[in-house]
């Protein structure tokens, strides 16, 4: 039963008064519109939810195809949910999101986070008789940003300088309220690279092997959905005694096509020696662990760019790129992965002409304040409560160490 269809006891329904063992001065309602959004959020939540002051509740808006992966998620981490319906009855004293869309229902100042590494793409033009039009920036949370005459976040949280010089030309009614904070998920990464033997152990790595991450996005134009063999075929081509193959698949594909249909089609490529991560969480440490990258469009690309690995990029359509973005960069940087030429040569190749002027410029186009993401945010949250700060400053801690899965479905 989803949260959508229960009706929750607890802080927040008539029984409070009874069953209350505290009182909390402040509520905050954290929405979550779908897996990759939750895993962004569990990110930010743990700079105030152990505050005394402070109860968390969690919910999930019918506004997304991906939505159920959110309910399975928030029930695994054993979070408090309520369902959409009661959310929308009730004020509450922040509002926090890293997804778009249904947030005008909602009462409480909002605060809007990004849920990959900022803007990379126009949307698709959809087929039709009609004229083209203008495109929207993907990566911006334009949608639902205004509703009737209205900017709906308090507080828009970005990553980069340049990301608010883009939604200047988009939407500048909502420039009052950006706050340029950084990227609280590159801060953990950097505060992971003292751990990156402990990592690389996790994953089975050998003292002479190289780490390969390959990662693919979800859907058209995906690597897994253009070549659903080449975990295998690199399995088979590369020397297991040089390479070891980690897979990161995007949470929408898990969560669209089902955990163990997923698990089944990956099973051969795992028993070949692949390591495949599960969606939650693994592919930062991996990332940490990682000597070369294989990647598509996604955000785990850009992040590993920053990190300085040398990466081989699935193409993408030019037209489709938003200019002066790190995506931009990196399409224009990276070479070409061609996916029928022997992978060996090509690694080597990318090795080789990956360059520490390109690795600073990727570096630097994804965040403004790199180190500084948990106390600008932090600080943020806690203006908007209208709480005065825990004394103990916060930090990006590092991340957990990798579990792969098993080949065996259970």
């Amino acid at each position: 039963m989803t949260c959508e269809q229960q009706i929750a006891r607890g802080p927040f329904s008539f029984e409070a008064a009874m069953g209350n063992t505290r009182e909390p001065e402040r509520t905050v309602l954290v929405v979550v519109h779908y897996f990759t959004a939750a895993t962004r959020l569990m990110d930010i939540v743990p700079l105030f939810e152990s505050d005394h002051r402070i109860q968390v509740v969690y919910t999930v808006p019918p506004a997304s195809i991906f939505s159920r992966g959110a309910h399975d998620y928030l029930r695994e981490t054993g979070a408090l949910m309520i369902p959409w319906g009661q959310a929308t009855q009730r004020r509450f004293d922040l509002i926090m999101a890293a997804g778009q869309g249904m947030l005008e229902q909602l009462h409480g100042p909002v605060m809007m986070f990004p849920h990959g590494a900022g803007p990379t793409t126009y949307t698709r033009r959809m087929p039709g008789d009609g004229p083209a039009a203008r495109r929207r920036m993907n990566g911006l949370a334009l949608r639902g940003l205004v509703v009737r005459g209205r900017v709906i976040p308090s507080a828009l949280m970005m990553a980069h300088e340049a990301h608010r010089r883009l939604l200047a030309e988009e939407c500048p009614e909502a420039l009052p309220v950006t706050v340029v904070a950084g990227d609280l998920c590159y801060d953990r990464l950097l505060a992971s690279r003292p751990y990156r033997t402990a990592y690389r152990n996790a994953l089975g790595a050998g003292p002479g092997q190289k780490v390969l991450v390959v990662t693919s996005h979800w859907g058209k134009g995906s690597l897994l959905q253009r070549r659903p063999d080449l975990l295998h075929r690199l399995a088979a081509e590369l020397p297991a005694e040089e390479y070891r193959v980690v897979a990161i698949v995007h949470p929408h594909v898990w969560v669209w096509h089902g955990r163990r249909q997923v698990h089944a089609w990956l099973a051969d490529a795992i028993r070949a020696g692949v390591v495949v991560l599960p969606p939650e969480e693994g592919w930062r440490a991996a990332l940490v662990a990682a000597d070369l990258l294989i990647g598509d469009r996604g955000s785990v690309t850009r992040y590993g760019a920053a990190l300085g690995l040398p990466v081989l990029f699935a193409p993408c359509d030019a037209d489709e790129l938003i200019p002066g973005t790190q995506f931009a960069l990196l399409n224009e940087i990276a070479p070409r992965l061609d996916l029928d030429a022997p992978p060996a040569a090509q690694l080597a190749a990318a090795e080789q002409t990956w360059a520490t002027a390109d690795v600073a410029a990727l570096r630097d186009t994804l965040s403004s304040v790199p180190g500084e993401a948990a106390v600008i945010t932090r600080s943020t949250i806690y203006r908007l409560l209208r709480l005065a700060e825990p004394d103990k400053p916060p930090a990006a801690e590092p991340v957990p160490h990798p579990l792969p899965l098993g080949a065996d479905v259970r």
